[in-house]
């Protein structure tokens, strides 16, 4: 099996084409897991599996999670997919589109591939479609007791799952302690992404990220756009607002209807090919 590996900010992932996957592979949730497994197998975030056919778009597009569970939407995959057909030739400067299980979304790439533009779709705060267990409403500033603590938070789906606590100060070890025990909160019946959030001022936010399916992670586009769109919900943020996480900043811009553009950079790490032999020594834990 053949693969390409880039990152976004350090949200790293491995792009595999299907033609590349061959008849002894089978790319599913046991094998996705043990390729992503940074002491057994390439080690990653998770796996683009593309570029697929589609009905509807100019390309198809399977996002897997390291845990190997597939995700709906990642905002750097996203990127990094793009930035991927840049380097293969398939496509040029001009805007082209991938359906995602999250969504149709459209990809514009610049400076030589160094910079993707997402349209990442419309932000929503309804309670059915992030999902959140209760009656129908926008889901915003409830309560949460987590841990000993009471947080307040917000939910948000762009075609995935996310709950954006609004955080005085976040770091890491909040993320390692609250993400875990909020991803698999029965309120939440899909799991959920978790962001930490702090809102810095009207164009600029912080958070940290326990993503659903991957753990603590250094940036993440959805996130990101989930959290910005929360922070301009709630009347705190502008419609342009900087998204800084320890592994760097994104760009976000919002319409009046909350459909976000994403901007920021991608980074070619390298290629090669996958050895079956990995699979011979059963992942531990």
């Amino acid at each position: 099996m053949k693969f390409a590996k880039y990152h976004g900010l350090g949200n790293d992932y491995l792009v595999i084409r299907p033609q590349d996957v061959g008849p002894e592979w089978t790319l599913d949730q046991p094998s996705a897991r043990h390729l992503c497994d940074r002491h057994y197998g390439l080690g990653s975030d998770g796996i683009l599996l593309g570029p697929l056919d589609s009905n509807t778009c100019d390309f198809g597009l399977r996002i897997f999670n390291s845990d190997g569970s597939e995700a709906e939407k990642s905002g750097n995959g996203l990127r990094i997919f793009a930035r991927f057909l840049w380097d293969q030739g398939v496509v040029d400067e001009r805007p082209f589109s991938v359906e995602t299980a999250g969504g149709e979304v459209s990809c514009e790439v610049a400076k030589d591939g160094r910079e993707v533009r997402v349209e990442m779709g419309r932000v929503c705060f309804d309670s059915e479609a992030i999902p959140v267990v209760g009656e129908r409403r926008e889901v915003l500033r409830e309560t949460l007791e987590v841990d000993g603590e009471s947080l307040t938070f917000c939910g948000a789906s762009l075609g995935n799952p996310h709950c954006v606590v609004l955080f005085n100060a976040p770091r890491s070890k909040d993320a390692y302690r609250f993400g875990p025990l909020i991803e698999t909160d029965p309120r939440f019946p899909g799991r959920i992404n978790v962001q930490l959030m702090e809102v810095v001022d009207r164009n600029n936010i912080r958070i940290e990220i326990w993503e659903r399916g991957s753990g603590y992670t250094l940036a993440s586009g959805s996130s990101s756009t989930a959290s910005a769109a929360v922070a301009r919900r709630l009347g705190l943020c502008d419609s342009a607002i900087t998204v800084h996480m320890p592994g760097g900043n994104l760009e976000l811009q919002f319409d009046d209807d909350f459909r976000a553009t994403l901007i920021g950079p991608v980074v070619r790490v390298g290629s090669g090919e996958a050895d079956l032999e990995m699979f011979e020594a059963p992942l531990v834990g």
